[in-house]
């Protein structure tokens, strides 16, 4: 029997419907002729490019004019051709993500609370916006030429002066379709969408006298957002997880102007386990054709990623000395020169995202893919053989990977001892990771788990099993 994994992660509210993990993997779809659907590749490995001694990173972007800024810790820094760190100026917040953005001339940079920072591009002078008419905001974004922020704790978002950093008192608006607080403004396609707590509508630059955006009559959203840094945008589209009247946890996406749900009732469910799910925050990659939507809840120490390329999850996950695993060690992205960079969640250390790196700055990655369930109308089943169809002999000379298997025969509830077997020699491509003699069961689930500082991928499996006696 041939065994293809046409899913991503997939563990059910019961063990019994489905126990599939699939971390720190990403599949894709294999031409229709080829023997297996889909092969699952291994995620982006973290070369280091630098240290500091400060504490996490909270935020990195990309100016107009191409050089690359950051916060870590309280410091606003550059990030030099050589990934050093020049120190510009620092903000009196020390918590949590900030925002950052440019309109050609001047950078914006806010962090939730009623401060604000600016620097010149030219002359990278830092400064706080002092304008009486500037009231903080949670993010930022920029249409026409006007920067557009929301009030904190309020209904309210107001905008800049045409391209510049400066405020008249009366260029505001409030989100009025529904009574829940703004929580953020995001724009797409032009339009600005108004995240409340629990509902979300849209405005649009008509050019009015007395307040240049208006809002899209018939253009409402019954959801709103349960955590403000989980919003990101890529490709036109909005991402974020959200709230609603009648609950939490479903992760949305812009169409036009309504939106589709992305998240499954599984990752829904695991969503919902968590103790705090306001704190996730967020951000968007593009990599080999994939659009991943990357999705850290700090307190849960889980990461999640929604691959658009094929509609499929997966997670993300560090593997500590201990054996245990903890969030992705990214806490902000940035894509500068080509390169994917990264900052860390808990020490000053920048990282470049490659696939070409199989190790988490010399760590090893833990990749594991769990089965469908098999079972023949509750009929006992002999499991002789179980192959992984794997790309094999690629690893170091003399130090062959280990591949390792485990099975449950409770349909998830507990599992085996592993048994292993090695992903070859370097240069043994014909290498056969073949487990035998594997025992019976009426429902088996079986999982594979590796990690190799090499080429690696997993196409399926083949089992060879006969119906045991009666």
């Amino acid at each position: 029997m041939k065994i293809p994994l046409l899913t991503g992660a997939y563990q059910a509210r019961s063990v019994i419907a489905s126990a599939q993990r699939c971390t720190n993997l990403f599949a894709e779809k294999n031409p229709q002729d080829e023997e297996f659907p889909t092969t699952y590749y291994p995620t982006p490995g973290t070369r280091l490019l630098s240290q500091s001694t400060h504490n996490r990173w909270r935020g990195l972007y990309v100016t107009t004019t191409n050089k690359l800024y950051g916060l870590v810790e309280q410091s606003f820094v550059r990030v030099n051709e050589d990934f050093s760190l020049t120190v510009l100026g620092t903000i009196a917040s020390n918590l949590g993500p900030v925002y950052m953005l440019d309109n050609g001339n001047t950078l914006v940079l806010v962090d939730g609370t009623t401060a604000g920072y600016q620097m010149d591009l030219d002359t990278e002078a830092v400064s706080s916006i002092t304008d009486p008419a500037f009231y903080g905001s949670n993010r930022i974004d920029l249409v026409d030429g006007y920067f557009v922020f929301n009030r904190p704790g309020t209904q309210q978002f107001y905008i800049s002066l045409i391209n510049q950093v400066a405020f008249d008192p009366l260029d505001f608006a409030s989100k009025s379709g529904s009574p829940d607080k703004l929580v953020a403004a995001i724009a797409t396609r032009r339009n600005v969408f108004l995240f409340g707590e629990q509902t979300t509508e849209i405005w649009t630059n008509t050019g009015g006298t007395d307040f240049t955006f208006s809002r899209l009559s018939g253009a409402f959203i019954q959801f709103g957002c349960v955590a403000v840094s989980s919003l990101a945008q890529a490709d036109g589209s909005i991402y974020w997880l959200s709230r609603s009247p009648q609950g939490e946890c479903m992760v949305l996406r812009t169409m036009n102007y309504d939106r589709e749900r992305i998240s499954t009732f599984a990752i829904e469910n695991e969503f919902q386990t968590y103790e705090r799910v306001d704190d996730a925050i967020s951000y968007i990659q593009q990599m080999s054709g994939h659009i991943w939507y990357v999705i850290t809840f700090p307190t849960a120490n889980k990461t999640w990623v929604f691959d658009a390329a094929t509609s499929e999850w997966h997670e993300r996950a560090y593997l500590n000395e201990d054996g245990s695993e903890s969030r992705h060690r990214a806490n902000c992205f940035a894509c500068w020169n080509g390169r994917h960079i990264v900052g860390d969640y808990e020490n000053g250390n920048l990282y470049e995202l490659s696939l070409d790196v199989y190790n988490d700055n010399g760590n090893e990655i833990r990749r594991v893919r769990g089965f469908p369930h098999l079972a023949d109308e509750g009929v006992r089943i002999m499991y002789k053989e179980f192959k992984a169809a794997m790309q094999v002999g690629y690893g170091v000379y003399g130090t062959p990977p280990e591949l390792r298997l485990r099975w449950s025969d409770t349909k998830g509830a507990s599992w085996s001892g592993y048994i292993s077997t090695t992903l070859g020699e370097r240069g043994d491509f014909l290498k056969d990771c073949r487990f035998l003699r594997l025992g019976m069961s009426r429902s088996r689930v079986f999982e594979l788990s590796w990690a190799s500082d090499s080429p690696t991928a997993l196409n399926g499996a083949y089992i060879q099993f006969q119906r045991a006696a009666s």
